[in-house]
């Protein structure tokens, strides 16, 4: 079963999870664009709300409606990927640098559901993506020294489609920063939102409520506590 074969199982599992006239909130990535198409060939009346420009493009070359998410209060349902997400259901995210934009969503979506395969599952959150932290830009330093404090390793993200730092389209800076020998996600997402000057990182630790597997031998869906 190739990996196209899976995305769209998995699309299919989530699509049961809208109904005509949902407020749906929609990320990014390949599950996500196989979503967008089966919505679409359902015929499913929905409003969109996404902090990803792909997604959006995708949504109107589908003629499915997007509004803004500052129009809004709830959403009824969400759908997501990750980098990572463990038994916790902690997930990491933040390669696109929307992740604040997403735990918005992700905190007014009655359901918050990430799309994945099975290597995306761990027991607990890896090192190997670095934490991403958004911040104001009189912030820098500060919050460069307080993160070094707790034991990061950190580096300002740049653009390739500019010199200098990146800037987020809310005229913030991205900042990624590398942890060893962390036990305890929730305390240190707590620890590194307390930093004056930090907007939102990129560790989700109370928005998901479901997991959709996708693995060889079919999909699946996991709810918080299931794995425990």
């Amino acid at each position: 079963m190739d990996e196209e074969i899976l995305r769209k199982l998995c699309a299919k599992k989530a699509v049961e999870y809208i109904k005509n006239n949902f407020i749906v909130g929609l990320g990014a990535g390949r599950n996500i664009a196989c979503l967008i198409e089966l919505i679409s060939k359902e015929n499913l009346k929905i409003k969109v709300v996404t902090p990803s420009d792909n997604t959006r493009k995708l949504c109107f070359k589908y003629g499915i409606e997007v509004i803004e998410a500052c129009l809004v209060d709830k959403v009824d349902v969400a759908f997501d990927g990750c980098c990572e997400v463990d038994e916790d259901f902690y997930a990491s995210k933040g390669a696109g640098g929307v992740f604040t934009k997403e735990k918005i969503v992700g905190a007014m979506a009655k359901e918050y559901i990430l799309l994945i395969d099975k290597s995306k599952l761990k027991k607990k959150l890896t090192f190997k993506f670095p934490v991403a932290l958004e911040i104001v830009k009189d912030s820098l330093k500060y919050v460069c020294r307080s993160v070094s404090e707790l034991g990061g390793e950190f580096s300002v993200r740049t653009s390739n489609n500019k010199d200098g730092y990146l800037i987020t389209e809310d005229g913030n800076l991205l900042l990624d920063v590398k942890f060893e020998n962390i036990d305890d996600f929730k305390k240190l997402n707590f620890d590194l939102k307390n930093i004056t000057g930090v907007i939102e990182t990129s560790i989700f630790t109370t928005e998901v409520t479901k997991l959709i597997l996708a693995a060889y031998d079919g999909v699946k869906v996991i709810s918080r506590g299931d794995v425990k």
